[in-house]
């Protein structure tokens, strides 16, 4: 389970870039700091994926901690991309198989 929620991080990651949504500078640490669900008052979507999902996710995997039990991130995917935004229809399915893969507890998959 690690290594497939891994090479869906990849993938998301490379299909960000390949968009040209990969931000090379950071934001500011103030904009990071956001409390609000997807950093909506200080980041753009992509930057939330870009700068907090991704990392948090990464770092939950290398330290070999419990990852989340319950994902939902395809909405507001769904919601922030344009129906017609061929781009944006590839990274809702990227995120759609992160949140089945972390949403799906049957057999002990942490």
């Amino acid at each position: 389970m690690r290594d497939e929620l891994t090479r869906l991080l990849q993938s998301l990651e490379m299909e960000l870039r390949a968009q040209d949504r990969w931000d090379l500078e950071p934001p500011s640490p103030q904009a990071l700091r956001s409390e609000q669900p997807f950093a909506v008052d200080t980041l753009s979507f992509d930057q939330w994926l870009q700068w907090i999902l991704l990392p948090r996710l990464h770092d939950l995997l290398c330290r070999q901690l419990p990852l989340p039990t319950n994902c939902a991130i395809r909405p507001m995917a769904e919601e922030m991309y344009e129906n017609d935004d061929a781009g944006g229809a590839r990274l809702i399915m990227i995120l759609g198989h992160i949140d089945t893969l972390l949403s799906d507890r049957d057999a002990g998959l942490n």
